[in-house]
């Protein structure tokens, strides 16, 4: 018993000081500008635009639920205005962020990670190396700044999209008219709800790419490997943007 704790304690430093290295190599790219400028732009069409059409779906039916639930919740006891602020208030800084986070952990983690196992257990990493290619700077960097980048960028669209269907909801099945939805979204307004969510947006950007690239070049063990890295990329991606969630709610909030 005190063998196997010792031994799960060990490999968690060793994987904190691996994650440390990461980290520094990567930053040590962060120079050599020639090398990650042009991958970085392909990265933020593919993390950016392609996930725009998944992302806003998601937004948009969140703002119906929310609409009605909120609907549901305040009959008799709240004034309906309310329904408005919820909608903006829960978008711009919860569920705007973290269900849109989520689903691009799945779209946008899985594929690094996959991509890159593969590159790992074909080779073409050490073919990089061999043509004195950084793999830092021509793989990992231009992905952790598309996202850290990008991501806040959908993530507005996301907010904006769940306030729209949350207003037309509210136009068309619970009768509210648009001064109210109004009133009620600009009851509690803060700037600093708008900031605060899209903060969050990119700090979950920089931590989704960084462990869909981390795991990927992990990868061992061929197309099964690759399969597994694909599950955990997802995993600790969903897994470490809930706890950052929390933090941010702890330290801004």
């Amino acid at each position: 018993m005190i063998q196997a704790i010792g031994r799960r304690g060990v490999a968690a430093v060793e994987a904190v000081g691996q994650v440390g290295h990461f980290l520094l190599d990567m930053l040590r790219a962060v120079p050599d500008i020639r090398t990650w400028a042009g991958p970085a732009i392909v990265q933020m069409r593919r993390i950016g635009v392609d996930s725009i059409p998944v992302t806003l779906f998601i937004a948009a039916f969140t703002g119906v639920v929310l609409a009605l639930q909120a609907s549901y919740t305040f009959t008799g006891a709240v004034p309906m205005y309310f329904v408005g602020t919820l909608v903006g208030k829960t978008m711009m800084l919860e569920l705007g962020p973290v269900l849109a986070g989520l689903a691009l952990a799945g779209r946008v983690g899985a594929s690094m990670a996959a991509e890159l196992g593969t590159m790992k257990v074909t080779e073409q990493v050490d073919a990089l190396e061999t043509l004195a290619y950084d793999p830092q700077s021509y793989l990992v960097f231009p992905r952790v700044l598309a996202g850290t980048v990008m991501f806040p960028m959908i993530i507005a669209f996301a907010i904006a999209t769940g306030i729209v269907t949350g207003w037309l909801t509210s136009l068309v099945l619970l009768d509210l008219s648009t001064i109210d939805f109004l009133k009620g979204l600009k009851l509690f307004y803060r700037f600093k709800d708008t900031w605060f969510g899209l903060l969050k947006s990119a700090s979950f950007g920089a931590t989704i790419t960084l462990v869909g690239c981390m795991v990927g070049l992990a990868t061992r063990g061929g197309a099964e490997g690759v399969g597994k890295s694909t599950t955990r990329a997802v995993v600790y991606s969903a897994v470490l943007l809930l706890l950052l969630d929390a933090f941010w709610a702890v330290v801004l909030l």
